[in-house]
């Protein structure tokens, strides 16, 4: 099985779990299936706010799609928790990502 397929199998069973849905959000990303892990991300975020590295991919792949306000949205916020957790590398990338739209 693949990886989509081994995390679709586990978010099946446990789908309150955030862990599962990035794991599978990432494997779709592999697979260059943004759409499909889109939801995925939303849902890691919206249940753990201060979660950086969901909203950095969730930014990345919103850009990937063509949504600039939202991925802008989502990438000022993942700064502010670089910011905050004191990730130095992220914020550089982040602050990089920034500046380009």
């Amino acid at each position: 099985a693949s990886r989509v397929e081994q995390f679709q199998a586990l978010v099946a069973r446990q789908p309150e779990n955030e862990l599962f849905r990035f794991s599978l959000a990432q494997a779709l990303v592999g697979e260059a299936r943004a759409e499909d892990a889109d939801p995925h991300l939303v849902t890691c975020v919206t249940k753990k706010a201060d979660w950086m590295m969901a909203r950095i991919l969730l930014g990345k792949l919103q850009l990937q799609l063509g949504r600039r306000a939202e991925a802008r949205v989502e990438l000022e916020a993942a700064l502010r928790l670089a910011v905050d957790q004191h990730h130095e590398d992220p914020e550089r990338e982040l602050r990089a990502l920034l500046a380009d739209l």
